[in-house]
């Protein structure tokens, strides 16, 4: 972060005192106690969201701006970690549960905000294949990882789905779509996607009463008995409405637990910081960021307003959907 840079976002977290001179913030004594103070506090910082065109429409989209008001990328300038010496992750709600609009993080639109998926012209929601309705969890991603297309995953044998990485969060509160949650991942399950591997992290929210009793994928059938094999069931089935065929798991749909969870979620990671120094082909992914020092795609604050006063204007109007988005599919697995 550039000294200018720097000072602004000092002075509009009250560190006014720290912004005299670039040796002043290595100074000795209580100016290193509140840089110290400040670097915690920006681990700690808040999101806010900003929604354009209508919901149920093609115009729709959630933006994303940090504590200070700037428009940010959810996929680039959300940390990865919110506290990587406990390893508790950022993650961003895309679908709250029970929903089942297929929303999504846009990679080929500046700021990457998320959007509805759309397919064939019409905007794309998930069948309610019986007894669920909609998503199960909280379902979203993680910032700052990106499943390579071109990289072949030695534990699934099937190469990445040019995604970031998806989370399911299992807590009892169903989230806001846009919301960050600190979560603590618990373990992880590979999808196997039309032959490309889709992992799929299992984590809960640290503020969920079950968080401190949760701790590797072991406890998920102690205290959520049933969801494991309800999560296994529903990736199976839930394209099968659409005429596609049931979906496969590697490790024969087995759970995999945190450490290995967590070692995914690293590679996954070193992917995305290869994507984002353009060490790697985007394949058409949108790397536009204002935090990622030495990035090639890094943007001024002012870039970013740019793209968001560009956006569809807000539409407070609902529009309406088919009747046959509620339709309960009866779909058998072959588990």
């Amino acid at each position: 972060m550039s000294f200018i840079k720097l000072s602004h976002v000092l002075r509009c977290h009250g560190f006014a005192r720290l912004v005299t001179s670039p040796s002043r913030v290595v100074a000795a004594g209580s100016t290193v106690r509140a840089f110290t103070a400040f670097v915690k506090l920006c681990r700690n910082m808040s999101y806010t969201t900003v929604e354009r065109g209508a919901l149920n429409s093609t115009d729709y989209r959630v933006y994303f701006k940090n504590d200070v008001g700037v428009p940010i990328s959810p996929m680039h300038d959300i940390p990865l970690f919110a506290d990587k010496e406990n390893k508790i992750l950022n993650m961003v709600v895309e679908i709250p549960r029970w929903t089942n609009a297929k929303m999504e993080i846009c990679l080929k639109e500046a700021l990457n905000p998320i959007k509805q998926d759309v397919k064939k012209g019409k905007l794309r929601f998930v069948a309610n294949c019986f007894p669920h309705h909609g998503y199960i969890w909280n379902y979203g991603a993680l910032p700052q990882t990106w499943e390579n297309p071109e990289v072949l995953d030695e534990a699934t044998g099937c190469k990445g789905d040019n995604d970031p990485i998806d989370c399911l969060e299992i807590g009892h509160r169903i989230a806001k779509r846009g919301e960050i949650l600190k979560v603590k991942v618990l373990g992880t399950v590979a999808l196997i996607d039309e032959g490309e591997t889709d992992w799929k992290i299992i984590v809960i929210d640290v503020n969920d009463p079950l968080a401190d009793h949760m701790n590797d994928v072991s406890d998920i059938e102690k205290h959520c008995p049933g969801l494991l094999k309800a999560t296994i069931e529903w990736f199976k089935i839930y394209k099968i409405p659409d005429g596609k065929p049931e979906n496969q798991f590697a490790f024969n749909g087995e759970a995999k637990s945190r450490e290995f969870a967590l070692s995914i979620i690293d590679e996954v990671h070193e992917h995305w910081q290869h994507l984002i120094q353009q060490e790697a082909d985007s394949g058409g992914i949108i790397c536009s960021n204002i935090t990622v020092e030495d990035s090639p795609y890094k943007i001024t604050t002012e870039t970013a307003e740019e793209f968001l006063e560009k956006a569809p204007e807000p539409a407070p109007e609902l529009q309406p959907v088919e009747s046959i988005v509620d339709k309960c599919y009866f779909v058998r697995s072959k588990l």
